[in-house]
């Protein structure tokens, strides 16, 4: 058994002023602001190479570590504060009386705190080093500076981050000095990161061997927290980061929540995907993270125009993100009621202006004109969530998820969807997959990517316009998304586009109304309330007018997230107007169901691409 050490006896002060500070930092992002600041304080200063020459150009006085220790730096700068001088003068207890007696024979004076940064070991693996050079950007002098300062909190302060300098600053400008809570606090990431920063070589280095990695550490840094998890008794909650990287957004306006950011996240990576995959604007309405719907920029028709409530004047002035947002929303409008939107490309004045008239929680999009800002920034009294998404974010190759107690880590589902999966036609009729039907194709498959599965989607004119999410059986998720493209067909028709509302009747509870009255199926009170908000009581929409319609409907697209088992979801879609299937493929039964797609004139692709999402 290993031998356990005893703590080291020694005094305990709130308040410890600095008056030596060992500065050694590879971003020097704000380092000439907080020494400028510590000097002030009568803080003498020692460093290193690069950052020595930095704060000298800025006019600051430094003594160099070389100097401070009388030894050189050697070996290629591999041995610069691996000295005595600097390590006991980070270790020494103060109010011990053996250790300062050995400081002062030794010549080893206190350094009250350690700024540094470590070299940049991932950004060099990143950035495709090869192996000697990545060995040689793995730091030893700041992990043990680190670890040292660290360790002897009770008195010396490390500060591992541009963004602690703040808090540094006003700590000693307050107290004229740093206060325990602040170096413990400090500490406990400086642990953090070193541990961030051992699993990252050691994961590294045994991939190079071709070997299973014997840990894996991730070290987060709370952003903020949360009023709450998926539910209010579900306290604390919050977001974090992974060390050493940015959330991939900013937070503008509101405070959002923790389905909230579920559902930003997932529709910011569902349009971006779509904008690659099309090249068109495009945009998503989120609840409960999954799509209720999703669209490309695609004009609409005059129909469409009436039954989404645009007047002509209004459909002249969109701009494609608008139209994309537009006809998103409109996929399922009911089930939209308080989404969280996406969008692909700048928020204008004319989206802004369709959300503000909208019940929704939020939006993420890479950016927004100052107009369409100050629009939404009113919206919810002040409240409407506003997410400004990161360019170029990097979430990483791999991605992790902690459920009960078990962490489950995969390859992110990095495929983008584009016309280059859409080339394998399995049915005779090959010609008819058009330039339009294959843009239809990748909305309706990128969709589902971010749809929990099981799952299907009809899509057309470049909108989704029916989601199945969530079912265990995949016909039942062709039955539930085909009854939306019911409704979203029968909005069409003209007894429903003709309904007369009071006008005190408003925006959600006429979208409400006319779905209610597509479905028909009222109670006996329900009708009464219903039919109190028109100015003339609609006759009924039979069953026959409905089929009669429905019959017309054509040029739809279906495309599922894993292969059709059975052709029995082959013979529920053809009864919502499908004339194109595209799924992976891969199944037993695909013979049946290229039979079944034969028989109703469908043409079908197989992407060779499973999308499963939970």
């Amino acid at each position: 058994m290993a031998h356990v050490l005893s703590a080291v006896a020694g005094s305990q002060q709130d308040i410890v002023p600095v008056t030596r500070a060992l500065i050694s930092v590879s971003d020097k992002t704000g380092i000439v602001e907080i020494c400028k600041f510590l000097v002030s304080k009568n803080v003498h200063l020692l460093s290193t190479g690069g950052t020595a020459k930095k704060l000298r150009e800025a006019g600051l006085e430094v003594m160099d570590v070389s100097e401070y220790t009388q030894s050189p730096e050697c070996l290629d700068g591999r041995v610069k504060t691996l000295h005595p001088k600097i390590h006991g003068g980070l270790l020494g207890v103060r109010g011990n009386k053996d250790h300062e007696t050995q400081m002062e024979e030794q010549g080893i004076g206190k350094i009250d705190m350690t700024i540094l940064n470590l070299y940049p070991f991932e950004q060099t693996v990143k950035g495709g080093g090869d192996f000697n050079q990545c060995i040689e950007n793995i730091d030893i002098g700041g992990p043990s500076m680190l670890r040292s300062t660290a360790k002897n909190h009770a008195a010396t302060t490390i500060v591992t981050s541009p963004d602690q300098y703040e808090e540094v600053m006003k700590c000693v400008e307050e107290h004229n000095g740093t206060t325990l809570s602040l170096r413990k606090k400090f500490a406990a990431r400086a642990f953090s990161l070193s541990a961030s920063y051992d699993s990252a070589i050691a994961n590294w280095f045994t991939d190079q061997l071709g070997e299973e990695k014997p840990v894996t550490t991730r070290v987060y840094k709370p952003e903020f927290p949360l009023k709450y998890g998926c539910n209010p008794h579900q306290k604390p909650a919050g977001i974090s980061s992974v060390l050493n990287s940015k959330l991939p957004f900013d937070v503008l306006n509101g405070v959002p929540g923790y389905i909230n950011l579920l559902d930003a996240a997932n529709a910011w990576q569902l349009v971006k995907e779509l904008r690659e995959g099309t090249g068109l604007a495009s945009a998503a309405s989120f609840k409960h993270v999954s799509p209720a719907g999703a669209a490309v920029a695609v004009p609409l028709s005059d129909v469409e125009c009436k039954a989404y409530e645009v007047t002509p004047e209004a459909a002249k002035e969109l701009t494609p993100v608008a139209m994309a947002y537009l006809r998103a929303r409109n996929a399922d409008p009911m089930c939209s009621f308080g989404d969280f939107a996406a969008v692909s490309d700048e928020v204008d004045e004319a989206t802004a202006k369709i959300l503000k008239k909208e019940v929704s929680d939020g939006i993420i999009a890479p950016g927004y004109t100052p107009e369409a800002l100050a629009i939404l920034k009113t919206k919810k009294g002040g409240k409407f969530i506003i997410l400004e998404a990161t360019k170029d974010y990097d979430p990483g190759e791999i991605e992790y998820r902690e459920v009960y107690g078990m962490t489950f880590a995969q390859k992110r589902n990095d495929v983008i969807i584009t016309k280059d999966h859409m080339n394998e036609i399995v049915t005779a009729s090959k010609d008819v997959v058009t330039d339009d039907v294959v843009r239809d194709m990748i909305v309706a498959s990128i969709c589902i990517k971010y749809t929990q599965s099981n799952s299907v989607g009809f899509s057309k004119d470049g909108m989704m316009v029916g989601v199945g999410a969530g079912q265990q059986s995949r016909v039942d998720c062709v039955k539930l998304a085909g009854r939306k493209v019911n409704t979203w067909y029968l909005r069409q028709h003209p007894k429903v586009l003709g309904l007369s509302f009071k006008a005190s009747v408003k925006r959600q509870d006429r979208v409400n109304a006319r779905v209610r009255y597509i479905e028909g199926d009222f109670t006996a009170e329900e009708r009464t309330r219903w039919e109190a908000q028109f100015e003339v009581v609609p006759e009924e929409l039979t069953m026959s007018e409905k089929k009669e319609f429905m019959a017309k409907a054509s040029g739809v697209t279906i495309s599922s997230d894993a292969f059709f088992p059975f052709r029995d979801s082959i013979d529920h879609a053809s009864k919502f107007g499908v004339s194109y299937v595209v799924q992976p493929g891969g199944s037993v039964q695909d013979q049946q169901v290229t039979a079944a797609c034969e028989e109703y004139k469908m043409a079908m692709c197989f992407t060779g691409v499973r999308l499963f999402h939970h």
